[in-house]
């Protein structure tokens, strides 16, 4: 049983809420995501009251915590970029998911061959490349 640190975007957009609700449930038949909240179609109302450095804090220690970090990169995100970063920084497995037919990822993350990059078209192609990376 891993511990997985799930990185997607919440202030950069939220257009892909559901399926990060969907992937984190199924990581969770086998595993522990401590970021499970991301998947929450109210996590903007569940940030409401929290400080930033206690966010950041938070999820920093998450980071630290992890075996591994899955990142959903469609929808660009700052947050998410400066997770891979730090994973990376730490020494974290980091695998991140695109659609190509919605997004180009950035160079800086398909550039570094640190990052495992696993580029999709449908949905169905990430539950296969998650049982073979969990």
């Amino acid at each position: 049983m891993k511990k997985i640190y799930f990185a997607g975007s919440i202030r950069g957009g939220r257009i892909d809420a559901e399926l990060y609700g969907r992937l984190i449930k199924h990581m969770q038949k086998d595993n522990i995501v401590l970021t499970e909240h991301i998947g929450s179609p109210h996590l903007n109302l569940m940030e409401q009251g929290k400080r930033d450095i206690d966010i950041y804090d938070q999820d920093t220690a998450w980071l630290r915590e992890s075996d591994i970090v899955i990142a959903e990169c469609t929808c660009p995100s700052l947050g998410v970029g400066y997770e891979m970063a730090y994973a990376e920084k730490i020494g974290k497995p980091c695998h991140i998911f695109y659609d190509r037919s919605k997004a180009q990822l950035s160079a800086m993350l398909t550039g570094n061959p640190y990052f495992c990059i696993h580029p999709y078209e449908n949905e169905a192609e990430i539950y296969d490349a998650l049982n073979s990376i969990l």
